[in-house]
């Protein structure tokens, strides 16, 4: 394993860690005193949401290289099925293709999917499944044109009704499998994956060429929240050793991206002392 005690190059930043992934939450600092914050502790690089970008991205991209930061990927593709997707498939499709530009005018190499819900009128998960597996497939050389690849991210089951019908790493990899293009793979996310005791066989299947990204944060044992109330690095249950020792082992030797959503603590911090969290975290415990 890498030693991230005398090197924390890899350490990325998300924007969300410092509320910018919502209105109305953080301190509401700007993009450049957020890339200067990182620069001066020794991030190696940030990961952006849409919503942050507007019409500035391939501006914000310069301002980050300038930094001496680098863009590790963007958050997030639209929601391709389920209760939280657009009307139809027709504005998916649209969405999912703007936020493929999106990501190519700011130089980030990865673009995360978060597949969306239960579609409406079906009942389980296997429907839904065929459905992001197709509008993936069909956005796939599109975003190869443009040097995105496509990350596709599993989230925790207690999100499966709603935001991701993909709920585990096993889902995850057959779609990869079943879509076949080298520029989909999959992003690992702690908190997500932390209790999947099939994860290291999954990596180990899906292979390093298609290991796109590894999130960092932690799962509270009494979780007050669980869209807005992750933890910080050594404040929950997940074992970030062997996740990262999986992880590792399958591969992968990218960024490693800190990504908490904490309306009730972190989000309430100053975010100097947020960073400063970061990479004493991803240093001691990770």
């Amino acid at each position: 394993m890498r030693d991230f005690a005398k090197d924390h190059s890899a350490l990325a930043l998300n924007t969300a860690t410092l509320g910018h992934n919502l209105d109305g939450y953080g301190a509401g600092w700007s993009i450049e005193r957020v890339l200067d914050a990182c620069a001066e502790r020794g991030f190696g690089g940030i990961v952006f949401w849409r919503r942050e970008l507007g019409d500035r991205a391939i501006q914000i991209g310069e301002q980050v290289r300038a930094a001496g930061l680098r863009v590790v990927g963007l958050c997030r593709a639209p929601y391709l099925t389920g209760p939280l997707a657009l009307p139809d498939r027709e504005a998916v499709m649209d969405d999912f293709r703007a936020a493929i530009d999106m990501a190519a005018g700011l130089g980030a190499p990865v673009l995360t999917i978060v597949a969306g819900g239960v579609e409406p009128g079906t009942k389980g998960i296997g429907e839904s499944l065929k459905l992001v597996a197709d509008r993936v497939a069909e956005a796939a050389p599109y975003a190869a044109v443009r040097n995105i690849r496509l990350a596709i991210e599993p989230l925790h089951p207690v999100y499966g009704g709603d935001r991701s019908c993909l709920v585990t790493m096993r889902d995850a990899v057959d779609l990869c499998v079943a879509v076949d293009a080298p520029n989909v793979g999959v992003a690992v996310d702690v908190y997500h994956v932390w209790w999947d005791r099939t994860l290291a066989d999954e990596l180990l299947r899906v292979g390093p060429r298609r290991i796109f990204g590894y999130h960092l944060c932690d799962w509270l044992a009494q979780t007050r929240d669980v869209l807005l109330d992750r933890g910080m690095m050594g404040d929950g249950v997940a074992d970030l050793k062997a996740i990262r020792t999986a992880v590792e082992a399958a591969g992968y030797d990218g960024p490693c991206e800190v990504e908490v959503f904490s309306a009730r603590d972190w989000w309430k911090r100053d975010p100097g002392d947020v960073l400063d969290a970061c990479v004493e975290r991803f240093c001691s415990v990770c």
